[in-house]
């Protein structure tokens, strides 16, 4: 059987959609009314397909992609009111999607296609680049701006972020946030932000080391300090 989350910021939309799944059979474990209660809902509850809404206030529904790890990403089933450059979007890049108010027969195809497929999609094609990122925060999940961003690292308690005023712990994976934001990878367990650099320090090895704006001194490694230079447009040996 199908599990289900439905997010959808219009209440009755969403428990007119909730009531066609339960008839089809589909487990619908929880309903979101944001992004934000979809975020914390999707990594708890892991279903086996989310169907979205994409016009959402303060975080739309492709936003919120962009705040999920790939890795856990479920499968995703659009749903939109009039979009039409989604919808072709959608169609160019073999995505399923629904047009409100859904109906029952378009559902029930949706459905039997996610029977037989339940792998997850690549959504990269509308997925917008990352603009804030999912952090835990005292029980609660705070979006940090990618520009308040000094660096991330890895370590045995996972991924941390390092604003000036505060460090926290991220959702996301560091290649997740590599691929998906403007942070530069300088170590196997450290990113930075361009514009966080104050100086770049060549050492003896062939490695390197950094400081940031606010005084952190990172390391760079022999393997991408090439690519640190490049990005600067430095050649110099």
């Amino acid at each position: 059987m199908i599990s289900a989350l439905v997010v959808d910021d219009e209440p009755y939309a969403r428990a007119e959609l909730a009531e066609l799944l339960r008839a089809e059979n589909v487990t619908v474990l929880a309903e979101a009314g944001n992004a934000l209660e979809a975020l914390a809902l999707l990594n708890r509850l892991r279903p086996d397909v989310v169907f979205l809404d994409i016009q959402m206030p303060k975080v739309s529904g492709l936003e919120l992609l962009a705040l999920l790890d790939p890795a856990r990403l479920p499968r995703v089933v659009f749903v939109t009111a009039f979009d039409d450059y989604a919808v072709q979007a959608f169609e160019d890049n073999a995505f399923d999607y629904l047009l409100k108010p859904v109906a029952p027969a378009r559902l029930h195809k949706t459905l039997a296609r996610l029977s037989q497929a339940l792998a997850p999609q690549d959504l990269a094609a509308v997925t917008p680049p990352l603009r804030m990122v999912p952090c835990y925060q005292h029980q609660r999940i705070r979006l940090v701006p990618i520009d308040e961003v000094e660096y991330a690292y890895s370590d045995l308690g996972g991924v941390h972020l390092v604003t000036a005023e505060a460090t926290y712990h991220a959702q996301l994976t560091l290649t997740a946030l590599e691929s998906r934001s403007p942070l530069l990878r300088i170590h196997r367990q450290y990113l930075v932000r361009g514009e966080a650099i104050r100086e770049i320090t060549l050492l003896d090895n062939h490695a390197a080391e950094l400081k940031t704006r606010h005084g952190h001194t990172l390391p760079v490694s022999r393997r991408y300090l090439k690519l640190l230079k490049d990005h600067f447009g430095f050649t110099a040996t």
